[in-house]
């Protein structure tokens, strides 16, 4: 099963490293992964999409990756409301006779033309994963030339803003 999953943890060298090991010797399949700044200094967040057997494995993970000594927090989100997105860049093979065509496709997906030269288009779009998917389905016949995805980046939904729990957790560690 699919599990998203995130953790705050300290801004520090090697620890992106560490947390990917970890699920490595574990042989959790780790799907997409998304790290960045968060709004407080020195704290990132990390977003893992893994292929997780059971319950009692997703249990093990959790406690796992919490024994590290720069993660500070391990949420998993799969059940919860969330807001959840990912960017994906498509260049596709397109001349001046198919782009109108193209720009037909990605509208409904509101999806942007990035860039364009003689021989190709580019296109900027950010959605569900599921999203992303339906327009590269849709502009494979026109022949993809490359892509790049981000990852899925998630949090949950509500009223209460991370911010206060991170203060609350860099205090405790």
């Amino acid at each position: 099963m699919k599990r998203i999953i995130t953790l705050v943890v300290q801004n520090r060298s090697g620890v992106l490293n560490r947390v990917t090991g970890l699920m490595h010797k574990r042989q959790f399949n780790i799907e997409s992964i998304s790290v960045g700044r968060t709004e407080q200094e020195g704290i990132s967040k990390m977003t893992f999409v893994v292929d997780v057997e059971d319950h009692r494995k997703l249990e093990q993970l959790t406690k796992q990756l919490n024994k590290q000594i720069d993660v500070l927090k391990v949420t998993d989100l799969s059940e919860k409301a969330i807001v959840a997105r990912e960017l994906a860049l498509i260049k596709i093979v397109s001349n001046a006779g198919v782009r109108n065509e193209v720009q037909g496709i990605i509208e409904p997906f509101r999806a942007s033309v990035i860039d364009v030269s003689k021989d190709s288009l580019s296109v900027q779009v950010t959605g569900k994963p599921e999203k992303i998917e339906a327009l590269i389905n849709l502009l494979r016949p026109y022949g993809i030339k490359d892509t790049a995805r981000t990852g899925l980046t998630a949090f949950s939904r509500g009223s209460q803003p991370q911010s206060a729990e991170l203060t609350q957790y860099s205090l405790l560690k």
